[in-house]
């Protein structure tokens, strides 16, 4: 027990003295660990304060470390660049906050708006350098519709190579985020805006130079094979129509029917047919061409300018072009009106071709401008309203024209042929008819083919009494309305003649089979002689018959009836009334003898009166 006593005391006073020394290494230690941790707390805000000071440091040397890059400008590196101005700007906003009276902020805002003046000089460079004009072949292409694909081949016109484009993508997105200037949005449509108007009228050259050249243009209008594009053709309007209208509107005013030369106030234009209708085959496509461009520049112009600014931009853009068609539209007016001051009714043809043309391009125009200014809007419809008015004018004067045309001795057919005046008229409507939408329309709303149509029948009656002798003066009215009737029957004119004049068709017949029975009382003269109340006994009228129709037959074979079936018929009736009279004649007084010398007075055989009346209207007998 008391070993164990011992032991207890010895283990006690043992962990007392290891207490009492854990004590002291506490007491020693505690003060070294707080004393250490206040060191490391120290190396930690020494370091803080070092990298703060480094990262405060780094802004006073931007502009030194970034003085290369800058002054190199942001070409073929425009990632580093726009890197480059980001640290800039950060230097700015840092300066601004904590010292804004240094001068190294003035540095730093300095080397920032360099930084942004020239990337507005790339972007300017990059549009500049990579704008071109798209090619009279592309956009033909573009334009032309082939009418024998169900699902047409879209062109796509690519104005910017890709990463040219995604640059200037790029550039715009900073100027507007960070550079807050707007001034790239004028660069812009100045630049794009010259190359859509350069765009026409390369287009508008390729007409010209391709049809000085060979006569003939790779267009809708006129085929051309090539090897990358297949052959296409467009359902706008042949080419050659105007040509062909003012070609058989010059022969008709310079010779008539039968050569005979002759004049009239409906003067065709003069020597220009072919690069008449060359520029209106090239005015036409210069605006499907405009729609085209102006839809593809607006795709494009969606991908850089921002949405807010992006039909403002587009209205900007496309004026230059748009005003100068618009101005070439009114000249074409112009042009006209002055045409139809001087009697020239042929010009307006050139109207109804583009007239139909800027109609059925009207909707793609107003989906196209959707969002411009009312006044940009307005100016196809103001275009569109001057050429339906000065069309209507051109065909009023036209109708009135055919009205007063006046009677002069020297300008009627010599041998009662259709006038000049009658198949210029008809000539006239007819082409109209190949614009049906427009022309065809104005004849049909207001009846102007009727009344042309009147007042040329009144104006053919006032000619026909310049004749002295009726019978002429009643074959030239005859081949006058046959011609009329005969032009109404081969095209759609009777259509439209019918709308207003119902019976208009038989009332031409009429007119024509009053004209072949007072032309048949000419011949009462020569068959009078061998009736049987003019003969005297004994005494028969042959010798005055003989004379009548010697006379009758010399002066009517030089009159003409181009139409051979009116032609035929006419004679055939003469013929079968003088040679049944006279064949009468003769078997009545065949075995009376009167005369000592008979062959005196049956100088013809009945063979032989016929032939001569078949010979009647027969200039090369």
């Amino acid at each position: 027990m008391e070993k164990s006593d011992q032991l207890t005391k010895g283990m006690v006073s043992i962990l007392s003295s290891f207490e009492s020394r854990l004590m002291q290494l506490e007491n020693s230690i505690i003060p070294v660990h707080k004393q250490t941790e206040n060191l490391q707390r120290l190396q930690e805000n020494v370091d803080k304060t070092l990298s703060c000071m480094d990262h405060v440091i780094s802004y006073y040397h931007v502009a030194k470390d970034t003085d290369k890059i800058i002054r190199e400008g942001p070409t073929g590196r425009l990632d580093e660049y726009l890197a480059c101005i980001a640290k800039i700007q950060k230097a700015v906003e840092y300066f601004q906050d904590n010292n804004p009276d240094s001068p190294e902020l003035n540095t730093v805002k300095a080397r920032f708006e360099k930084g942004k003046e020239l990337l507005e000089a790339e972007f300017r460079g990059l549009l500049t350098r990579y704008s071109k004009p798209v090619p009279p072949i592309l956009i033909l292409d573009a334009i032309t519709v082939d009418e024998e694909l169900e699902v047409q081949e879209e062109v796509t016109l690519e104005h910017l190579p890709e990463a040219v484009l995604q640059d200037i993508i790029c550039i715009s997105g900073w100027l507007v985020e960070y550079g807050r200037n707007q001034d790239f949005m004028n660069v812009y449509f100045q630049i794009r805006s010259n190359q859509l108007d350069r765009s026409i009228k390369g287009l508008k050259d390729h007409f010209r130079k391709s049809s000085a050249s060979s006569g003939i243009l790779y267009s809708p209008a006129v085929q051309t094979k090539r090897k990358d594009t297949p052959t296409k053709k467009a359902p706008k309007r042949p080419a050659g129509t105007i040509r062909k209208a003012q070609n058989l509107l010059k022969q008709y005013s310079q010779h008539g029917l039968d050569g005979k030369k002759g004049g009239s106030n409906l003067t065709p234009l003069e020597g220009k047919d072919d690069v008449l209708d060359i520029e209106i085959d090239s005015y036409i496509h210069c605006i499907s061409a405009f729609v085209k461009l102006a839809q593809s520049e607006y795709a494009l112009l969606t991908e850089i300018i921002p949405e807010h600014h992006q039909k403002k931009t587009f209205d900007s853009l496309i004026q230059e072009a748009l005003d100068n068609l618009m101005l070439e539209g009114d000249n074409i007016v112009a042009a006209a009106r002055r045409a139809i001051m001087r009697h020239d009714y042929s010009a307006v043809l050139t109207i109804f071709p583009i007239l139909r043309h800027l109609k059925q391009t009207k909707p793609d125009f107003d989906s196209t401008l959707q969002g411009t200014a009312a006044s940009t809007k307005n100016k196809l419809p103001t275009l569109i309203t001057s050429m339906e008015t000065i069309g209507a004018k051109a065909l009023e004067e036209f109708a009135d024209s055919i009205k007063n045309d006046p009677d002069k001795e020297y300008n009627m057919p010599k041998d009662g042929t259709v006038h000049e005046l009658t198949s210029n008229a008809i000539l006239f409507l007819q082409q109209l008819l190949d614009f049906q939408e427009t022309a065809g329309a104005m004849l049909a709303s207001q009846g102007r083919e009727g009344k042309v149509l009147g007042n040329l029948q009144l104006n053919l009656l006032s000619k026909s009494k310049v004749y002295e002798d009726s019978a002429l003066s009643a074959i030239f009215l005859h081949n006058n309305y046959n011609y009329i009737l005969k032009s109404l029957e081969k095209s759609e004119l009777i259509q439209l003649v019918t709308v207003t004049q119902k019976k208009a068709e038989s009332s031409y017949r009429e007119l024509i089979e009053q004209q072949i029975q007072i032309y048949q009382r000419s011949w009462y003269k020569v068959t009078e002689h061998i009736t049987d109340r003019n003969m005297p006994a004994f005494q028969p009228g042959t010798k005055g018959f003989n004379d009548g129709l010697e006379e009758l037959c010399k002066i009517q074979k030089v009159w003409a009836i181009p139409d051979k079936e009116q032609r035929d018929a006419i004679r055939h009736a003469q013929r079968k009334v003088v040679s049944e009279a006279y064949r009468a004649f003769l078997q009545r007084y065949a075995n009376i003898s009167f005369t000592k010398n008979p062959e005196k007075y049956h100088k013809y055989r009945p063979e032989q009166v016929e032939e001569m009346i078949e010979r009647l209207f027969d200039t090369s007998a």
